[in-house]
């Protein structure tokens, strides 16, 4: 029996999705929530292997990220 995922707050779903990893239908459908919870307006960053130069772009975001955090 399925729980109502949509009450479910984030850390819960993700504590689900933990304990469900093998249930493939119970797994996609917590996923599913918590992907639609997603800010649509958050940066984004790219998938690593979508870039040119990955080694070096990727090394350019953590710097960025890291002169951020500082």
């Amino acid at each position: 029996m399925m729980q109502n995922l949509d009450q479910l707050t984030t850390p819960e779903l993700k504590r689900y999705l933990s304990e469900h990893r093998n249930d493939e239908e119970a797994f996609r459908a917590a996923l599913q929530i918590i992907m639609s919870r997603q800010d649509p307006n958050a940066p984004r960053q790219p998938y690593p292997f979508d870039l040119d130069d990955p080694e070096r772009e990727v090394e350019a975001i953590l710097r960025e990220k890291l002169k951020q955090v500082e």
